[in-house]
């Protein structure tokens, strides 16, 4: 039966240890030969994506080359420049494996921008690293030129810290569920989406990244979404993990991964925003599921739902 379907890519879908352009194009290659299976399936697809290191690099570029007359790029602004250009290469891969297969689709890459509020707590406490490693000198250096705050990341140096709020609403959300009623296969919150403030009845781009599974979580609940699939580097999701006593989650309910998470079961920062942005999802949309798997796992979940399965 035909589904409308939002994947989250992970960052692994994207990014190897190479972060030339080729490199990068090839990895989507990769990644597209599993997507395209949804779609030879008959389902509707919408498709987001990380942009972390891309950002970073690009971050890093941008300072390097900065001049007075030729200064960096913000970076909401950075956000949506790797939303166009990630948003490239996978359109291109994807409409080449699909010709291969005999398929004629059409495909869009929509920048995305995501409401988020000025009162968000993050905003109180920036956390989210972006940018190039510092030295202390460095960093004291950027601090005098700037207002951004850095902060020591685990022995390698400093980095700047900003906001990552949550997610309230994305500008787009009406354009994103009209090209999928229309059969078009849809890229859209890129690395989250483009964050901006509801301010004086305007959107205004604000210095932030939020997360790209509550992103995605909160396109597949405004489009109606049947399915969320959160990609990740495993099968499933596991608690007890690297233990003994190890055990993979099949079929879950949100309760039961509510539970885990008071047992502190999934780690911050990798596993959690993922299990959360699951059970986000389910909780605003009861009829739908939300699956956490790999890449390589695909063909096997539209066969035979495998993966860690999230109901209500």
């Amino acid at each position: 039966m035909k589904k409308r379907i939002v994947v989250a890519l992970g960052g692994n879908a994207i990014l190897t240890t190479d972060a030339s352009a080729e490199a990068q194009q090839q990895a989507l290659r990769n990644t597209a030969y599993y997507l395209a299976d949804f779609i030879e399936a008959g389902h509707e697809l919408i498709i987001t994506h990380g942009n972390g290191p891309q950002v970073g690099n690009l971050l890093l570029q941008q300072q390097l080359g900065a001049t007075e007359k030729n200064p960096a790029m913000p970076l909401d602004t950075a956000v949506a420049m790797t939303q166009g250009s990630i948003g490239y290469w996978l359109d291109n891969a994807l409409v080449n494996e699909l010709r291969q297969r005999g398929i004629q689709k059409s495909t869009v890459t929509l920048l995305t921008q995501v409401v988020v509020s000025e009162k968000d707590p993050a905003f109180q406490e920036p956390s989210k690293p972006v940018g190039p490693f510092l030295t202390e000198d460095e960093m004291k250096e950027e601090q005098q030129k700037t207002s951004a705050i850095y902060k020591e990341d685990a022995g390698r140096g400093y980095r700047k810290v900003v906001p990552s709020p949550m997610p309230m609403d994305i500008v787009e959300h009406p354009v994103i569920k009209q090209l999928v009623e229309n059969d078009i296969i849809t890229i859209a919150g890129g690395g989250g989406g483009i964050p901006v403030v509801n301010k004086d009845g305007k959107y205004q781009g604000v210095e932030a990244v939020i997360d790209k599974d509550f992103a995605s979580e909160k396109i597949a609940a405004l489009v109606q979404a049947d399915l969320l699939v959160i990609l990740t580097g495993v099968d499933h999701v596991s608690i007890n993990f690297n233990q003994p006593n190890q055990t993979e989650l099949k079929k879950v309910s949100i309760t039961d991964m509510e539970n885990y998470i008071k047992e502190a079961q999934f780690a911050p920062g990798s596993m959690l925003p993922k299990v959360e942005a699951a059970i986000t999802f389910i909780k605003e949309n009861p009829a739908g599921k939300a699956v956490i798997t790999s890449l390589e796992n695909i063909q096997n979940l539209l066969n035979e739902e495998t993966g860690t399965i999230i109901t209500a």
